[in-house]
Order: structure tokens, then C-alpha cells, then sequence
């Protein structure tokens, strides 16, 4: 429940603080007292974004903290699952700070505004007069059944296995895209490929075909140099092997004189060494160079074929065409090997089918069972609520296709006199018969959830007299098993009120302030009273508001 509500620097208010008792709670005050700023700072700390108008004074941050008793309520799981620390006085805090940033805890752990909410949601219900619209939306039609129903975890299954199949199902369509693409290129990939595998080119193959053509282009000139040289290393007398050779005897000579003259030698020695074995390997080579016209048509016609296929797909080396063809493989893959892949997603998507179907069908059964049940209890709540002759009725029908929480159409209808027929409620029921209407259903749904706490903001609006006192006696009687905070403008209801709030507004020379109280007996007997008569209060609206009192 909700404890004590904190607010510092928000809208017309300074620095507020109040708690809240178990039970049914009232909040009176004149339109335009604050009412409506007391609902927008506790909207903050249920997950609402922060607006920068709202700061009293824009050069200081807003904060505002409420406390919540919720040790009852089995919420241990949901502190786990968001690494949160649990405490029985949960304190949750948003702070809107001047340059407009806001930031939100929940027992001093900063957390996101999704995980706010997703808490907020399992605190407090805040029921505003537009919210009465929601009776109309079948998904809320759908909410109400399905707590009835103890569908919660059954649909939660549901969704979860829709999501997968919706999942697989696009897969799978995205597979079948691809193979009828893929069947449309199929030959031709098929072609390209071939020539790619038959041609098999290796990786270092083009510098390998392009040297060689070089050589083969070119051996009268090549051999004519290799004579030459050899010719300058071999000769007897002057040839550059005879002169290392006598260089290296002549330094020689000198390496035991010094250190240094034996390193020259040494080095002089080696280079002659390198020169005699480059010596060879060119006479080797000129010995295995040999013009070959077939050599010569062969390698040329391995890189033009090379130089074609590299046209042909727009690349310019080796490592290129093997992307290539690794692309134009798994492209022949798709179609060679889709029956196979499509046929094992089929196969997944009719277990998940399966399980959908069954899921589908006992949200359905449960529902069904739920319908008369709910029926029964709002017409029974209603007939209290001075709407004797409103009859409501349910049609429950069955889709072939997956819906988000079932297969199931839903058509929420109402009479409210007799004889009359059955329409939807926006069609035929009244503002103060929708609030009635609403008000039935949150007393029913209080019996089947936890919730610890629910706000009512005016849900009293376009109802008087009787209607009221019912009114009342329904929130009493929700009261005994959830905190009921009621903002009303009707004596006959703030009478029933266990705990009497009073917003009102104090106006100084250079400001106006918006500040909250409790209400002692003789402070509720003057506000019924006014409420009843006005600012002059009458001796009858003082004994008016004692019997309204003596009465609750």
C-alpha cells in the first residue's frame, strides 16, 4: 500500500509531505486547490516522463518520494529478476534536475523508467475519468475475463510460443523468397559455378601464368644475356670469378696481421662463394630455358581463360573469383538444399502450432467457464449501483488465425432498461452509468488480484443522491481488501471515508502554495458542511454533515 508521499519544488508545491493509513481514504478540496498536481507528482514516481515545466523553482530539482508497505504482496521475484534490493518500506524517488535530465530508484538503485513502471503497475491502479473509456476496448474486456478466467500464465505461454512462431513463419517465408529468387538464377548460377570448379585456378596461379609468359615471350633475349654473363664471370684471364678468386688469396694473406684484415677476408671470402653459386644457378637456368611454342599457347590460353572469367565477374584477381564462386555455391546451395531446410522449419512450426492450439483452447474453456460468473457478479454490483434493470452480455466466439492473447473474438454488450436491446456500451450507456459500470468491474477485479492499492479520481462525476451513498458502499467494502483512495466531490461519499484528506491552497504576497491534511472530526464536519453549502456555512449543513458522518 501506499504509505507517505513526499514532493519537494513540483508545481505549486514547495515541500509536502503526507501518509497514508490502510483502509478508505478521501481527498476533498475546492477545483483548482491541487488535486490534480497531488495525482502528477505521484504519476512521477509511477513511471510518467518528467516534464521541466513542472519545477516550482526552475534553479533547484524536483524530488519526490513515495513509500510502499508491500511485504504482502509477493513481489520478492520481481526485485530478484531486476537486481534490485528488496525492502518491506519500499521507497521509490524521481528527481527532475534544472537542465531537464530525471533520474529514478527504487531503494536507492537507479533503474530505468520501464522497470518503474513495470513495479508501478503491480502498486497502484490510478483511475482517472477518461480511463472509463477503456470499458469499451475489447482488450480490456479481455483483461477483466481473463482475471476471472486465472488465465495470466497460460496466456503468457501463449505469447511466448506466438512470438516464436511468428518468428519461424517469417523465416520460413524468407527461405521460400529466396528459392524461387534463387530458382530464377538457378541455371545460370549453376553455369558460372561449373566453370568456376572446372577451371579450379589456384591462388598464386596468375603471377605464376604471367612470369612465365614473360620468360617464354622473351628467351632469345634472355639467353643472350645469360651467355653474356656467364661469359664475364668464366673467362680465363679477366672473368669476374678468376679476379674474387685472386682478390680473396691476395686479402687473405693479410688476416694474421689483424683482427680486422681476417673479418675482411672472411667477408671476401663468402662473397666469392655467393658469386660462384649465382654463377651456377644462371647456367642452370639458361640451360632449362628452351623456347616452346606449345608451352607458349598453353600457359596463354590458361590466362586469357583466366583474364575471361575475371571479366566476366567483375574482378581483377584470383582471391576475388574464389569469393565468387563460395557466393554462386551457397546460391545453388539454397535451391539444392531448401526442400530439406523448408521441410525441417515446417516441421517446427506445426509442433509450435500444436502447442498454440492447445494453449488457445484452454484460454478459451477458462473464459467460458469465467463469462457467466462475470456476468452474475456485475449485475449483482450494478443492481447495488441504482442499475436495476441493466442486463449484460457476453459473446465469446472462435477465429482460426492467432490472435495476441487467443483465438478468440470477444463482443462486450449491455441493456440497461427493459425491453430494450443489447448494444455496445459506448452506444448506449451514460457518463454517470459508464463510471457505474467501471467502478462494478474494479470491485470485481479487486477480488482476484493483489493489488495493494487504487486511486479514484472523481469516478463519482455525473451521479448524485442515492447513486452516491452506492457509490460509497462499494468503495467501503473494496476497502476491506486493498487501500482505497477516493477524490471526490460528493459529501455522501467523503463521508465513508475512514481517513479525510483536505487539498487546499495558501496565497502569500509573492506566491501561491498547494499543501495537504489530515482532517480531525470537527475539520471534516466543516468541510462536508461547505461542500454541501458553500463557503457560508449554514447551521443545517453542519447538522448535515454530523448526521452524514454519525452515519458512516
Amino acid at each position: 500500500m501506499l504509505a507517505s508521499l513526499s514532493i519537494k519544488n513540483y508545481a505549486l508545491i514547495d515541500h509536502l509531505e503526507v501518509t497514508f493509513q490502510e483502509g478508505f481514504s478521501i481527498i476533498t478540496g475546492e477545483t483548482g486547490a491541487g488535486k490534480s498536481i497531488l495525482l502528477g507528482a505521484l504519476a512521477l514516481i509511477l513511471g510518467k516522463r518528467a516534464d521541466l515545466s513542472n519545477l516550482k523553482n526552475k534553479e533547484k530539482k524536483c524530488i519526490i518520494e513515495g513509500g510502499f508497505l508491500i511485504d504482502k504482496f509477493n513481489l520478492n521475484t520481481f526485485f530478484e529478476a531486476n537486481d534490485i534490493d528488496f525492502e518491506e518500506h519500499t521507497i521509490i524517488r524521481r528527481e527532475i534536475l534544472p537542465n531537464g535530465k530525471s533520474r529514478a530508484f527504487i531503494n536507492d538503485t537507479p533503474v530505468k523508467l520501464s522497470v518503474l513502471t513495470a513495479l508501478s503497475d503491480q502498486l497502484i491502479d490510478v483511475h482517472s475519468q477518461h480511463q472509463t473509456l477503456q470499458l469499451a476496448d475489447v482488450t480490456f474486456q479481455f483483461l477483466i475475463i481473463d482475471a476471472l478466467a486465472n488465465n495470466a500464465n497460460t496466456i503468457n505461454s501463449y505469447k511466448k510460443e506466438l512470438i516464436e512462431y511468428k518468428n519461424l513463419t517469417n523465416e520460413l517465408q524468407e527461405i521460400l523468397t529466396q528459392q524461387n529468387e534463387a530458382k530464377n538464377q538457378y541455371d545460370y548460377n549453376t553455369f558460372l559455378l561449373n566453370e568456376l570448379l572446372e577451371a579450379d585456378f589456384k591462388l598464386n596461379e596468375q603471377q605464376f601464368l604471367e612470369e612465365t609468359l614473360e620468360k617464354l615471350n622473351h628467351v632469345e633475349e634472355i639467353k643472350f644475356h645469360l651467355i653474356e654473363a656467364q661469359q664475364l664471370a668464366d673467362s680465363e684471364e679477366i672473368g669476374l670469378t678468376e679476379l674474387l678468386r685472386k682478390y680473396s688469396n691476395v686479402i687473405n694473406k693479410l688476416s694474421g696481421f689483424s683482427i680486422i684484415y681476417k673479418e675482411l677476408s672472411e667477408r671476401i671470402t663468402s662473397l666469392l662463394i655467393d658469386f660462384e653459386d649465382i654463377s651456377q644457378e644462371l647456367i642452370a637456368t639458361n640451360d632449362a630455358l628452351a623456347y616452346s611454342p606449345q608451352d607458349l599457347e598453353k600457359y596463354n590460353d590458361r590466362l586469357q581463360l583466366l583474364y575471361d572469367v575475371q571479366k566476366k565477374h567483375q574482378v581483377t584477381t584470383i582471391e576475388e573469383l574464389i569469393e565468387k564462386q563460395e557466393l554462386l555455391n551457397n546460391k545453388v546451395g539454397v535451391v539444392d538444399n531448401a526442400n530439406e531446410v523448408i521441410e525441417a522449419k515446417k516441421i517446427k512450426i506445426s509442433t509450435i502450432e500444436n502447442k498454440l492450439n492447445s494453449l488457445a483452447e484452454t484460454i478459451h474453456k477458462n473464459r467460458k467457464k469465467a463469462i457467466p460468473l462475470l456476468i452474475n457478479q456485475l449485475e449483482d454490483v450494478l443492481k447495488g449501483l441504482e442499475m436495476h434493470n441493466t442486463s449484460i452480455k457476453i459473446n465469446l466466439s472462435k477465429k482460426d488465425e492467432f490472435l495476441a492473447n487467443g483465438k478468440n473474438e470477444l463482443e462486450f454488450l449491455i441493456s440497461t432498461n427493459k425491453g430494450s436491446s443489447y448494444e455496445q456500451l459506448k452506444k448506449i450507456a451514460s457518463g454517470g452509468e459508464m463510471s457505474r459500470i467501471m467502478l462494478a468491474v474494479k470491485s470485481i477485479l479487486c477480488n482476484y488480484s493483489d493489488l495493494p492499492t487504487i486511486i479514484f479520481d472523481e469516478i463519482d462525476t455525473g451521479v448524485s443522491g442515492e447513486v452516491s451513498n452506492r457509490i460509497a458502499a462499494v468503495m467501503e467494502n473494496m476497502s476491506k481488501k486493498m487501500q482505497v483512495i477516493a477524490i471526490t466531490h460528493l459529501p455522501q461519499i467523503a463521508a465513508k471515508g475512514k481517513h479525510h484528506f483536505k487539498v487546499f491552497k495558501t496565497e502569500g504576497e509573492k506566491e501561491t502554495i498547494a499543501n495537504i491534511k489530515l482532517l480531525n472530526f470537527s475539520e471534516r464536519v466543516q468541510e462536508l458542511a461547505e461542500i454541501l453549502s458553500g463557503k457560508k456555512v449554514s447551521n443545517s449543513a453542519i447538522i448535515h454533515a454530523k448526521q452524514l458522518l454519525n452515519m458512516s
